[in-house]
């Protein structure tokens, strides 16, 4: 099966698949698609964190509409640092990533109207090949010792920084030992800084890229609050 950009993995992660609707935080949600996006340049060998900001090394399209309009922009754009394109990224992104799904019958626009004029839309999934192939990815890379691919590691990274380990949709006895996991292969990526990047299980010039990425999102998430014991 064909890769998805990785904007729509989280995205499709995040949508429950009979409601339509998203679980968990919303602008987690938002951040780390905007950060997905940035990473899939990355991936490309298109963008790379450098001095502080993220600079276009290669300004050639990948091939994906969403992330080469980001390519165009960032390459016009004065340089600005990992925070700030999230910022700038976020908004309507997820609507051109639904827009984008719903062409292609992933999922499909069900429009609502509530109260005689509220119109609510659900976005319920119509083909579940891709969720099934990334789930799939997690939980082996979440059951097993075995180093997950760039990608899959990169996406467990998104998930743990945008809080977003609800949409694994594990059972509570269950989802520790997933969070622990999901830490264990951002360390061991070099997505945490918790390990030396020429050691990473991924290429330097993207554990260093995703690693900003990462902190971005947990600053602009703010800490998480503690439940008392």
């Amino acid at each position: 099966m064909t890769s998805i950009p990785l904007a729509e993995e989280l995205l499709l992660l995040a949508y429950d698949d009979q409601t339509g609707k998203a679980t968990g935080s919303r602008i987690g949600l938002d951040l780390g698609m905007a950060a997905a996006v940035l990473i899939d340049l990355a991936l490309a060998g298109r963008v790379a964190y450098v001095d502080g900001y993220l600079q276009v090394k290669d300004s050639s399209p990948i091939g994906d509409t969403i992330a080469d309009a980001v390519l165009t922009k960032v390459a016009g754009d004065p340089p600005h640092t990992p925070a700030q394109w999230l910022q700038r990224l976020r908004h309507r992104l997820r609507t051109r990533v639904l827009e984008d799904l719903c062409a292609r019958g992933v999922v499909k626009d069900v429009d609502e109207t509530q109260l005689d004029y509220i119109h609510v839309h659900r976005y319920p999934t119509t083909d579940h090949a891709f969720e099934a192939e990334i789930r799939g990815r997690l939980t082996t890379a979440l059951t097993t010792d075995a180093p997950p691919d760039e990608r899959t590691a990169a996406l467990a990274t998104l998930l743990c920084a945008a809080r977003m380990e609800p949409a694994l949709k594990l059972p509570p006895e269950e989802a520790e030992r997933a969070h622990q996991r999901l830490e264990a292969i951002s360390a061991g990526a070099g997505f945490a800084g918790g390990a030396n990047l020429e050691d990473s299980i991924v290429r330097p010039s993207v554990a260093l890229v995703v690693l900003t990425l990462g902190k971005a999102i947990s600053a602009a998430l703010g800490t998480p609050k503690v439940a008392n014991s």
